[in-house]
């Protein structure tokens, strides 16, 4: 358990658990070390998170107030940003062409550029279609950020409502989205308007 410790503790990113066993040595139990780490952190100002695939050590959420004096850069994302970024969270794996699909516009390239400089976004798999067009999914960074485990804990439609963030208006058919960002002057953290499928896609 002290070498997990260890290893979680000096890593600048989270750690998987293959990669924590190929630095023990044989025999041994990373998950249950892991898990052991976990418990014996609860309730301390540094805790064991899962982040995806991986563990790290992170501040207490109670105590992030601590942190505030750290400086923390502010990048803002237009409103085409942050519905690419939505339908890319909620339908991973999705190409660029099922990306325009959903939001009924043209994907501008600057706007993936962007999500992947970000760390956000990541060229995934390549679909086995003609073609065979690249897939684009959330990673590890955009899980951590967001304090997720996986894409899969992403809050659905009725949070997004009882919450305050999504429109009640119902979805347009065909469209399958219980994300619904807002315009480019909100931060992407934050959740506010209906798509209007009508603008044109901004950079």
């Amino acid at each position: 358990m002290r070498m997990v410790e260890a290893i979680l503790f000096a890593s600048g990113q989270p750690v998987t658990l293959r990669e924590i066993e190929a630095r023990l040595p044989p025999g041994c139990d990373p998950l249950g070390a892991v898990e052991e780490l976990r418990r014996a952190y609860a309730g301390r100002g540094v805790v064991l998170e899962r982040v995806g695939d991986g563990y790290a050590f992170r501040t207490a959420p109670d105590l992030s107030f601590l942190m505030q004096a750290e400086t923390v850069e502010q990048r803002r994302l237009s409103r085409a940003a942050i519905e690419t970024l939505a339908i890319i969270a909620y339908h991973q794996p999705v190409t660029r062409a099922e990306i325009e699909d959903i939001r009924g516009v043209a994907v501008n390239r600057g706007t993936l550029d962007q999500l992947i400089e970000m760390g956000w976004v990541r060229v995934g798999r390549r679909r086995m279609t003609p073609g065979r067009p690249a897939t684009f999914v959330v990673t590890e960074v955009f899980l951590d950020h967001f304090g997720l485990e996986s894409a899969r804990d992403l809050p659905g439609l009725a949070e997004l409502r009882a919450a305050g963030l999504l429109d009640s208006r119902p979805v347009a058919p065909g469209l399958h989205m219980p994300l619904v960002p807002g315009d480019g002057d909100d931060d992407i953290a934050v959740v506010h308007d209906a798509f209007d499928l009508s603008k044109d896609d901004r950079p």
